[in-house]
């Protein structure tokens, strides 16, 4: 198995900054795994919800998780600051896969880093429905170029 090489900022076209909790870390002293999946679901909900793409309880269509993935680096712990770098690595008629980093305080190399693929499907069929023209171009703007 080939061990990924760690991406750096440069490599994200969208960043938010994220403080860690108490709460995060775990017996060992540093931030349990389980708190990079849920920075990862925050980072892209919170961008859908802020460009209007999701509407989480009203909308007529939701994203479903269909994938996900995450190669560890080094440590990160509270009271740490994380960025978490966003980009789309792959745009189809439905679905996205969003490739994410998190970065430990000002580190320019990733911490951590993972994809995160969603399926846009109609709200009651559950059904794969292709993403609106309006949401397409405004997550368009996160394509890493090829």
């Amino acid at each position: 198995m080939t061990r990924p090489t760690p991406l750096m900022r440069s490599d994200f076209r969208v960043h938010t900054a994220m403080p860690t909790r108490w709460f995060d870390n775990d017996v060992y002293g540093h931030m349990n795994n389980t708190v990079h999946y849920l920075l990862f679901d925050t980072a892209v909900n919170g961008f859908l919800m802020q460009h209007g793409i999701l509407k989480p309880t009203g909308g007529a269509t939701i994203f479903l998780v269909v994938e996900s993935g995450c190669s560890y680096f080094s440590e990160m712990a509270f009271p740490d600051v994380i960025t978490v770098g966003l980009s789309i690595s792959q745009l189809g008629s439905s679905s996205v896969r969003y490739q994410i980093g998190l970065f430990r305080e000002d580190a320019e190399t990733a911490a951590a880093q993972g994809h995160f693929v969603h399926v846009n499907v109609d709200r009651q069929a559950r059904r794969p429905i292709p993403i609106p023209d309006a949401a397409r171009a405004t997550l368009s703007t996160l394509c890493q170029p090829s």
